[in-house]
C-alpha cells in the first residue's frame, strides 16, 4: 500500500511514456545492458571486441566467462580489417562520438544478428532491427545510472530485482550547486558502485528522470553546438567527421590534433575534456593507431547545457585564429 502524505519527494515533469527505442529494456547501466544481451543469447563462443574501447567492456565478458578477440579500427573509426565470424561468434562494434549511425547500418546489413552495436556514446541512433544495441543515457543528460537495451534475444527483465540510485547521486546534485570538481569524487563513487553492482532493472529514481527529459531539446542543441565547432575545426581536424546528416545526434565534437597540450589547456580553463579510454594507453603499442586517438582525439563538450556562445569560449582557448558567425 502506498504511503500518503509526510514530506515530499523530489518531482520530475510529467511527459510522455519513454517511446525513443521501441523495445527497450531500462537496465542499471550500459555495460549490464551488454551483460543482458550476452547472458540472454546464450550461445557466444567468442566476441570480437575493437582496440578502441572502454575497458567497462569487459567486465560482463568476464562475468559470463565469454571469450573474446580484439580488431583494429581505421582513421575513420570503421572495421580495419575484414571480419568472418564463425558459428556462435558476434561482432562488437562501438558507435564513436555518437557520429557513425550511417556506418552502423552499413554493418547491420552485413552481420543482422551477430552484431551488437555498442550505442553508449550514441543515444539517439536508432536501433537496426534484428542486430543487438546497448545504450548509456547517463552520458547524454543528469543521472545517477541506467542503461537500455534493444535486443531481439527473449526478455527477462521481470525477472531481475530493481536497482535503488539515490545513493549514486551525490554528485549531480553537488554539480548544480557548486564546481564539477567538488562532486567529482562522489562521481568516482557512483561508477565505481555501478561497476560492482549486479544486472538490475534501471531504478525508479533514473527512468523518472529519464523520461522528464526533453530529448527533442537535447538533440537540437547538441547539434547546433557540433555544427558550430565543426564550421570553425572541420578543416584542421585531422578525424574526418561524416555528414552531419548521417547521424541523429552527437555526444561530443572529437577533434583530432597534434596540440599536446591542448586537453591541460582546455581543463586549466575550467573546460573539462575526458580521455577515451586511457585504458587503450596501456594495453596498445605508442606506434598504433588506437594509441594515437586516445592520446590525441579531445572530445570538446557540445551539449544541451551550453550554446554558441560557450562554443566560442572554448574555441578561444583551443587558439582558433577566426570565430565564424552562425
Amino acid at each position: 500500500m502506498e504511503p500518503i502524505g509526510g514530506y515530499f519527494e523530489w518531482e520530475f515533469p510529467e511527459r510522455r511514456k519513454f517511446a525513443l527505442h521501441e523495445g527497450a529494456v531500462f537496465l542499471n547501466s550500459g555495460r549490464h545492458s551488454l551483460e543482458y544481451i550476452l547472458q540472454g543469447l546464450g550461445n557466444v563462443s567468442m566476441l570480437w571486441v575493437p582496440y578502441f574501447t572502454c575497458d567497462a567492456v569487459f567486465m560482463p565478458l568476464n562475468r559470463l566467462g565469454i571469450p573474446y578477440k580484439f580488431y583494429h579500427v581505421n582513421e575513420l573509426l570503421e572495421l580495419g580489417e575484414s571480419i568472418e565470424l564463425l558459428q556462435s561468434e558476434y561482432l562488437l562494434y562501438t558507435n564513436y562520438f555518437g557520429v557513425k549511425d550511417e556506418y552502423v547500418c552499413r554493418l547491420s546489413s552485413i552481420y543482422g544478428e551477430r552484431l551488437i552495436v555498442d550505442n553508449a556514446q550514441a543515444f539517439f541512433c536508432p536501433a537496426q532491427s534484428g542486430s543487438h544495441q546497448i545504450y548509456s543515457p547517463r552520458k547524454y543528460m543528469g543521472m545517477p545510472d541506467g542503461g537500455i537495451a534493444v535486443t531481439t534475444v527473449a526478455a527477462y527483465d521481470d525477472s531481475l530485482e530493481l536497482d535503488v540510485s539515490f545513493g549514486r547521486s551525490a554528485h549531480l546534485l553537488k554539480r548544480l550547486d557548486m564546481a564539477p570538481s567538488d562532486g567529482y569524487n562522489d562521481f568516482k563513487l557512483a561508477s565505481k558502485s555501478i561497476a560492482e553492482s549486479p544486472l538490475r532493472q534501471m531504478s525508479i529514481l533514473s527512468k523518472k528522470i529519464l523520461c522528464s527529459v526533453d530529448l527533442k531539446s537535447v538533440v537540437n542543441h547538441r547539434r547546433e553546438n557540433f555544427e558550430y565547432l565543426h564550421s570553425c575545426l572541420g578543416e584542421s581536424n585531422r578525424l574526418e567527421i561524416p555528414l552531419v546528416s548521417s547521424f541523429a545526434c552527437p555526444m561530443v565534437y572529437p577533434y583530432w590534433t597534434d596540440d599536446d597540450n591542448l586537453r591541460k589547456r582546455l581543463i586549466a580553463n575550467s573546460i573539462f575534456v575526458a580521455t577515451y579510454w586511457p585504458n587503450v594507453l596501456e594495453s596498445c603499442a605508442e606506434n598504433s593507431l588506437e594509441f594515437e586517438l586516445a592520446k590525441h582525439v579531445i572530445p570538446i563538450p557540445c551539449d544541451q547545457r551550453y550554446d554558441i556562445a560557450d562554443m566560442k569560449r572554448i574555441l578561444e582557448v583551443v587558439g582558433f585564429p577566426k570565430i565564424v558567425n552562425f
